[in-house]
């Protein structure tokens, strides 16, 4: 939330009176970097040096150091885009450069799928290799290489079957200690395992989560969902309502879920728990409220290797609500029994349909 008065004129203003002196060191534009953005007011727009932005790497989507985005053409078609390189990562060492089209990987073509599918499709073992082909720039050539991974994404899944105590049921418990490029992956396989070994209904466990990437949150949402339910809604500027994610399949699992949270429970992690509690899919348990932060926000990395983290808009919940710095509240403060849950879960739809 800004604190001082901005608009793009005084920011355009502020860049010409400082380049108009004279920066004579690095670090210097670095201090400069850090005051304008903190005269945004926005305690999370701010400044990453190259050791800090470094650390950001373990949520590199695709392994070989690539971040791609979905641009629409001249024709509304999308295309793939590389947006931002890890300098000196798998990729920009191939040959592979900023503006380059993503073609195909491993010879399946790519146009036309989500960038997060696709930036799945690039992740694989450490140090395997991926098949590439791009088109440098808008009118280059095309050229495939072959690039080996530097890092494979750690599952953040961890599960198990147990029974609770006056249960007959058994109830398939699910930790998911971030969002990463495999979490939906992963997810899927623990919650088909625990379907087949007999859960009756899940358990998720969202304690402690900070978030991580706030797509793999959405997808991950969507897995819970009836098809046209939303996630989340997006906005930007004037609070105008900009876009609304909608789920686009059925769910996997129908039965109940109960998510667990804390204070501690933020960004993505809030985007799934209220996704899953404002569609009548999930109560929500916790003793305290989640953290907060309904913040959507963009990172580029600078030439230096140090790096910006902005915001460029927020996200309200299904049932129209700003979390950011109030967080969710709880249905309960200990988590329920089944019984609870169900009825609970047919209050809630009954009072969506009413």
């Amino acid at each position: 939330r800004r604190s001082r008065p901005w608009s793009p004129e005084l920011w355009m203003q502020r860049k010409q009176d400082i380049l108009q002196g004279s920066i004579k060191s690095r670090s210097r534009a670095h201090d400069i970097i850090t005051k304008m953005l903190a005269s945004l007011g926005d305690p999370y727009t701010r400044f990453l040096s190259s050791s800090d932005f470094s650390k950001m790497s373990k949520y590199d989507m695709t392994g070989i150091g690539l971040n791609i985005r979905e641009i629409p053409d001249d024709n509304g078609s999308l295309r793939l885009v590389v947006l931002g390189l890890i300098l000196d990562g798998p990729a920009n060492s191939a040959g592979v450069r900023q503006g380059d089209e993503l073609l195909s990987v491993n010879g399946s073509d790519v146009r036309g799928k989500s960038a997060f599918d696709v930036s799945s499709m690039l992740q694989g073992p450490k140090e395997t290799f991926v098949t590439i082909k791009v088109k440098h720039g808008n009118c280059g050539p095309v050229e495939s290489m072959k690039v080996q991974r530097q890092m494979a994404a750690r599952t953040p899944i961890f599960y198990r079957l147990e029974k609770r105590d006056n249960e007959n049921s058994s109830v398939g418990y699910i930790h998911i200690k971030e969002f990463n490029a495999v979490a939906k992956k992963d997810l899927v396989s623990a919650l088909k395992r625990l379907q087949n070994s007999g859960a009756s209904y899940f358990v998720l466990d969202l304690r402690d989560n900070l978030g991580g990437l706030v797509q793999a949150g959405i997808e991950i949402a969507k897995l819970f969902l009836n098809k046209g339910d939303t996630v989340i809604y997006t906005t930007a500027g004037d609070r105008q309502v900009q876009n609304t994610i909608v789920a686009d399949s059925g769910p996997l699992v129908t039965t109940p879920v109960m998510v667990l949270v804390n204070n501690r429970t933020a960004s993505a992690s809030e985007i799934v728990a209220s996704a899953l509690h404002d569609n009548c899919k999930s109560c929500v348990s916790s003793a305290r409220r989640t953290f907060g932060k309904g913040l959507i926000q963009s990172v580029f990395e600078l030439h230096d290797g140090s790096g910006i983290v902005v915001t460029v808009g927020k996200y309200v919940t299904p049932n129209h609500k700003d979390i950011n710095g109030d967080g969710i509240k709880p249905d309960y403060r200990r988590l329920p029994d089944l019984n609870e849950a169900r009825d609970y879960l047919l209050r809630c739809q009954s009072k969506k349909l009413s």
